[in-house]
């Protein structure tokens, strides 16, 4: 068996595609989507990562905003700007980038974030009603990884599911919207024992711990979905560096029936996710004040 390999940047195109007909529409019924990002400190990464985004929102027809603070910016003057997009009408997405400096609780000021303005739906209130089966703002990568396993056409519901990798951002909420799929989900983590017979009994096996060549061919039932959301930069022995997931793609690709890669899996579809949650967020707006 060869695996049929889950094209990301060719699904996140289309959902731009998608996202960019719906914003055009809203602009000519004179409403706009307007995204704000908040980033605290100056670092290469960050501002590189901004102007990405700022160049993904531009190419849809979202006006974005950074609203940059200095490093040694307290909680309180963080939280204070994020309250004050909170109740500025004409922002209708709110996001804080991550990692802060030293000091700062992102759990606490993602908390301060209006949840209906939460584009990355990481306000704790957004997780929970994810929990209740009332999904407002699904975080990205979660949203990213169901997306891509609805293309496959293969049903969710009493399928095997196993998530290795518990985290707040990914492992988690994967578990929690696969649950609300109907799936039998298991979730793994650093404390699980025998990773290797929990993976074994997956249908759909989707892999967030950012640790390469996590799982191998001995982990993979044959026929199974695997989902990589690892993203790791490995050293190469000419000294270059290489994009890979938690996944070995050459060993999966062998007993899996759909496998996403890494690059051009999860994270193109996670940006457009980040699109298409802004989208939401304006919607949900526009349609508590009647618009």
């Amino acid at each position: 068996m060869v695996a049929k390999i889950l094209d990301g940047n060719a699904m996140a195109e289309q959902a731009k595609g998608e996202v960019r007909e719906q914003v055009a529409r809203h602009k000519a019924q004179g409403r706009k989507v307007h995204l704000t990002a908040v980033l605290v400190g100056s670092t290469g990464a960050g501002e590189l990562y901004a102007r990405r985004q700022a160049d993904a929102c531009a190419a849809v027809g979202i006006e974005y905003h950074l609203t940059s603070l200095p490093s040694d910016a307290s909680a309180a003057a963080v939280e204070a700007v994020i309250r004050k997009l909170n109740t500025d009408t004409s922002v209708t997405g709110v996001m804080l980038h991550l990692p802060l400096p030293g000091g700062l609780d992102a759990t606490q000021l993602q908390y301060a974030i209006d949840p209906v303005k939460d584009v990355e739906g990481v306000n704790p209130a957004n997780i929970g009603y994810v929990v209740y089966g009332h999904t407002l703002i699904a975080p990205c990568t979660a949203r990213a990884v169901l997306e891509m396993l609805a293309t496959t056409g293969v049903p969710l519901r009493g399928a095997e599911a196993v998530v290795v990798g518990a985290s707040e951002i990914a492992g988690k909420p994967i578990a929690l919207l696969l649950t609300e799929q109907m799936a039998t989900v298991t979730l793994c983590h650093i404390a699980t024992r025998d990773l290797i017979a929990h993976c074994q009994r997956a249908d759909v096996l989707v892999v967030a711990v950012g640790k390469p060549g996590l799982i191998g061919a001995a982990h993979i039932r044959t026929g199974a979905i695997v989902i990589d959301v690892g993203i790791n930069r490995v050293k190469q022995a000419d000294g270059t560096h290489k994009t890979v997931g938690d996944v070995d793609f050459d060993a999966a690709r062998e007993k899996a029936a759909y496998l996403s890669p890494v690059p051009g899996g999860v994270g193109p579809m996670t940006v457009a996710m980040l699109l298409k949650n802004t989208l939401r967020s304006a919607e949900l707006l526009w349609k508590q004040a009647g618009k």
